[in-house]
């Protein structure tokens, strides 16, 4: 049953995100107008907004005027889902439970504003911020959370400077400010060791579509990192203890 009701939860908060993801980068409000057809503007119902449901009671196409239904939004929110089911397998009733919800909110939001409008947003990582510096002061104590406050601001200077070199060898600009900023997320969740690991990660991840665009010939077209950064700490926060004990054998 909990996880029956986590996977509801997450396919509902899946699908709020997804509209955060879309409006937020173009100045809309999250909140009016209500949630509508893209190509006629036509009010949804309520059972045109059932996460994953709606989208096989309608075949995937606006009632009004026919238009297709993408199919990313119904596979966000089973991504939302399985995401928050896993949270709970993995953790437990712990503190990592909701730090790990987080990580998957803020994942979903990402891939949606960074791959679309390449653009990851301030305030979704300002809230994350907080609730996990919250988080990490309930379970840890006031010492041990400016630790990972401190980690978070290392990995930020890190991430800077790995920007500036790479403006300085590819003449162009190497990293967006939202991947600069998301590094700090990724310090204040794994720490300054593990954090560095998660950007050698995201950079592997990175590296199929980054053969893609080539392969494509849109290699002068900008490409999001911010989705392969947040990837990576999602996996790495999944199995921290066993990506811990790896860096353990590399450190005297």
């Amino acid at each position: 049953m909990i996880y029956v009701c986590l996977f509801i939860m997450g396919t509902i908060f899946a699908s709020f995100y997804t509209v955060v993801g879309m409006r937020l980068p173009n100045g809309k409000s999250i909140i009016s107008p209500r949630s509508h057809c893209e190509s006629c503007n036509r009010i949804l119902k309520w059972y045109e907004l059932i996460p994953i449901i709606s989208f096989f009671i309608t075949s995937g196409r606006c009632r009004a005027c026919n238009a297709k239904i993408s199919l990313i939004y119904p596979l966000i929110e089973l991504l939302g889902g399985i995401l928050f089911v896993l949270s709970y397998l993995i953790f437990g009733f712990t503190y990592n439970t909701l730090i790990m919800l987080i990580i998957s909110s803020l994942l979903i939001i990402i891939f949606v504003s960074d791959f679309k409008y390449f653009v990851i947003l301030d305030s979704p990582l300002l809230i994350s911020s907080i609730l996990i510096f919250i988080i990490r002061y309930l379970d840890l104590g006031l010492k041990n959370t400016l630790i990972y406050v401190l980690c978070g601001f290392s990995m930020f200077v890190t991430m800077y400077l790995i920007k500036l070199l790479g403006d300085r060898l590819f003449k162009r600009e190497s990293l967006g400010g939202g991947d600069i900023k998301l590094s700090f997320v990724m310090g204040l969740v794994l720490g300054f060791r593990l954090g560095i690991f998660s950007l050698i990660i995201a950079s592997f991840l990175a590296l199929p579509y980054a053969f893609y665009l080539i392969y494509s010939k849109k290699a002068d077209n900008e490409m999001p990192f911010g989705p392969f950064l947040i990837s990576a700490l999602l996996i790495v926060f999944m199995f921290i203890s066993y990506f811990q004990d790896f860096i353990n054998l590399f450190v005297i």
